[in-house]
C-alpha cells in the first residue's frame, strides 16, 4: 500500500506545485488526508523519511562555506535571532499553558524550549526555490539568507547528534580516519564522471557513511554533515549536490508523508497553528531588526526577513526526533505540519512581491537605518563615468570592453553578484556592486 500512498503524495504535490507552493505542502496534505481514513505508513515510506534527512544534511554539507559563515551578519543575526526566538515562543506556550489552554496545558519549560527551539528554523527548500525563481540567489540578501539558514541547519544538526544520549564507542576514533583519507575522496569524485557513477559514489558515501556512524553510536546524521563538509572544498563538489537534488526531494517525500500520516488536525490543534501563524510577523520582523543592527540596508534586512518568512521541514525534524525520544507529544507533529504548511502559502505572494511592498513603506522602514553601513551597502562612487553597463556576464562584458575601447574609462559596469565582481576588478574592468532594480542604488550612486 505504501506505493499507493507514494503515488497520492505524488497527485496532491502536483497540484500544490499549480497553485504556485512548494510540493511539499501537498505532501503533508496527502498524509492528513490518508490519516483521516485510517491509513497508516509502512516501512517503505520510514525507509524514504530516513534517506531523505541523510541526504539533505549530506548535501548541506556539500555547500557549507566555511569562510562565508564568518560574516557577523550571518552567523551574529542567525545566533541572536534563535536565541530570542526560543526564549519568546517557549515563554509565550508556557503561560498559555499556566493558563489552561487545551494541549499547551501541562507542558514543562524544558518541553517548551524544544518546540520554541522547531520552530526558530525556516525552510531552506522553500528560501532557494524562492531565490531561483527570482535569478537573486547571488544577491546580498539571498547570500545573508541561505548563510541564516546553514548556520540554523548546523544548530539543527548538533541537536540531533546529541538528543539520543548515545555514548560513541571507542571505534568512533576510527571515524577521523576520513580527514586523512580526504584527498583519496577527491580521486574518486574525478574519476566518477558526470553520469551515473557520480550519483552512485554520493549515495554510497552518504548512506553508507550514515549506517557507519550508526555502528559506532553516532548519529549518522552528523556523520553525513561532517562528511559533506569534508568534500566541500572540491570544484566537483556543487556537481555532485546537483546530482543528488532530485533523489533528496524524491525520499523526502516519504518524511512529509509519514508526517502527515501521524494523524488528522483536531480542530483544536488547528487552532493552535493558526496562533503559531499570527505570531509569524514577531518572528519576521525580528529578523528585520537584527539585521539592521548588523549595518544592513533596511531593503536588505526586509527582503533577507522576508526569505525566512516560515517554519521549516526542519522543525519537523526536530518535533519527530522530539516524539521518539518522549520529550514531545505526537500532536505537536501535527500542529508544527500545519502551521508550516500555512505559513509556505502566505509566504509565497510575500516574496513575489516584496519590491513592491518596499517601495510603498521604505520612507518608515529608513527609521530604522543603522547609521553605519557594511562595506557593501555604502554609497557608489563612479567618479566622471559617462556610460553605466548593468549586468556583466558574457553580453555586458562584450559591451564593456567595446565601448571602453571607444570611450577609454568612461565606462563602468554594475552587477548585483560579488564574485562576478570580483572577477571583473581582478581583470581590470571598473566594476562596482548594485542593482538597477534596487530603488535605493541610484540614492547611492554619486554622479
Amino acid at each position: 500500500m505504501d506505493i499507493l500512498w507514494i503515488v497520492l503524495a505524488f497527485v496532491f504535490g502536483l497540484g500544490a506545485r499549480q497553485v504556485g507552493l512548494p510540493p511539499l505542502v501537498g505532501y503533508l496534505l496527502a498524509g492528513f488526508l490518508l490519516a483521516s481514513q485510517g491509513a497508516e505508513g509502512g516501512e517503505t515510506v520510514q525507509r524514504f523519511a530516513d534517506m531523505g534527512v541523510t541526504l539533505l544534511l549530506f548535501t548541506i554539507g556539500l555547500k557549507l562555506d566555511i569562510g562565508g559563515l564568518k560574516r557577523p551578519s550571518i552567523w551574529g543575526t542567525a545566533t541572536v535571532h534563535m536565541l530570542l526566538t526560543v526564549l519568546l515562543f517557549a515563554t509565550g506556550l508556557y503561560a498559555l499553558g499556566s493558563a489552561g489552554l487545551a494541549v499547551v496545558a501541562g507542558l514543562d519549560f524544558r518541553t517548551t524550549l524544544l518546540i520554541g527551539f522547531s520552530l526558530s528554523f525556516s525552510s531552506t527548500v522553500f528560501a532557494v526555490k524562492v531565490l531561483e525563481e527570482k535569478g537573486e540567489m547571488s544577491a546580498l540578501y539571498g547570500r545573508i539568507a541561505i548563510g541564516i539558514l546553514i548556520m540554523q541547519d548546523i544548530a539543527a544538526v548538533v541537536f540531533l547528534a546529541f538528543s539520543t544520549g548515545k555514548i560513541p564507542s571507542p571505534w568512533a576514533l576510527l571515524l577521523l580516519g576520513f580527514i586523512p583519507l580526504r584527498f583519496v575522496l577527491f580521486r574518486i569524485l574525478e574519476r566518477s564522471g558526470h553520469g551515473e557513477l557520480l550519483v552512485l559514489f554520493g549515495l554510497s558515501l552518504a548512506l553508507g557513511g550514515a549506517q557507519l556512524c550508526e555502528l559506532v553510536n553516532v548519529k549518522g546524521d552528523l556523520g553525513v554533515l561532517l562528511l559533506g563538509v569534508l568534500l566541500a572544498g572540491h570544484a566537483k563538489a556543487s556537481e555532485l549536490s546537483r546530482a543528488l537534488y532530485g533523489f533528496k526531494d524524491l525520499f523526502l517525500v516519504g518524511f512529509f508523508l509519514n508526517i502527515g500520516l501521524s494523524g488528522m488536525p483536531t480542530l483544536t490543534q488547528l487552532g493552535i497553528a493558526m496562533l503559531l501563524v499570527v505570531v509569524m510577523p514577531l518572528k519576521v520582523g525580528l529578523f528585520f531588526f537584527v539585521l539592521t543592527r548588523f549595518r544592513l540596508r533596511v531593503r536588505t534586512s526586509m527582503l533577507t526577513a522576508f526569505s525566512l518568512a516560515n517554519y521549516s521541514e526542519f522543525g519537523l525534524i526536530i518535533g519527530a526526533i522530539g516524539v521518539s525520544i518522549g520529550w514531545l507529544e505526537k500532536d505537536w507533529l501535527t500542529i508544527i505540519a500545519m502551521s508550516l504548511s500555512i505559513t509556505f502559502i502566505l509566504a509565497s505572494p510575500l516574496n513575489t512581491a516584496a519590491h513592491d511592498i518596499y517601495m510603498r513603506i521604505r520612507t518608515l522602514l529608513k527609521r530604522f537605518e543603522h547609521p553605519e553601513r557594511l562595506p557593501e551597502e555604502r554609497s557608489i562612487d563612479v567618479g566622471d563615468t559617462r556610460i553605466l553597463i548593468f549586468g556583466m556576464g558574457h553580453v555586458g562584458e562584450s559591451a564593456y570592453d567595446t565601448l571602453q575601447k571607444r570611450y577609454g574609462k568612461d565606462v563602468t559596469g554594475v552587477d548585483f553578484d560579488v564574485r562576478t565582481v570580483e572577477s571583473h576588478r581582478a581583470a581590470g574592468r571598473n566594476v562596482v556592486l548594485g542593482s538597477a532594480t534596487d530603488p535605493d542604488f541610484w540614492s547611492r550612486l554619486h554622479l
